[in-house]
């Protein structure tokens, strides 16, 4: 194969098999790689661009609509869209928060083992402590009739159980 061909072959990829842009790199990188390297022949495949990983922008919000959706909401559900909206929190992170992670008198959250297995610190937002010990103090009071009932207990991860 020449040019031509090599250049024909990675367009066939991207237009006829519709590979991923990565997929077609990596079909380049592995021709040039046999010429170049195994072949012993440079190929001059000037017009032959590398395809691009389409960017994609992420919807956001205006103030107004946030403030819309959470006007619709309450109870835990409120609580879990205000914590993802004033902190900056992703629904994980919000879901898997322990109650030792929060600290009203600084007003911040440490998120544990978030992206990249990394531990980093947010803010609480002024707003949401009482609710959120309004919440606690409910929970609270519902696991210990848990625990009168024989119930009431919860699986934790790693080592959690023996800390």
């Amino acid at each position: 194969m020449g040019e031509s061909e090599i250049s024909a072959y990675v367009s066939h990829l991207a237009t006829e098999k519709s590979v991923s842009a990565s997929t077609q790199n990596q079909a380049l990188s592995a021709l040039l790689f046999l010429y170049r390297d195994v072949l012993g022949r440079e190929l001059d495949l000037i017009e032959i661009a590398r395809a691009k990983t389409p960017v994609h922008l992420p919807i956001i919000l205006t103030r107004k609509e946030a403030t819309g959706v959470l006007a619709r909401l309450e109870g835990p559900s409120f609580l879990k869209a205000s914590l993802m909206y004033g902190s900056g929190l992703c629904l994980l992170e919000t879901c898997s928060l322990r109650v030792q992670e929060i600290d009203f008198a600084r007003r911040e959250i440490t998120v544990r083992n978030g992206k990249g297995e990394k531990d980093r610190v947010t803010m609480l937002p002024r707003k949401l402590i009482e609710p959120i010990k309004d919440h606690l103090l409910r929970v609270q009071r519902l696991h210990a009739a848990d625990l009168k009932k024989g119930a009431g207990f919860v699986e934790l991860p790693y080592a959690l159980r023996r800390k």
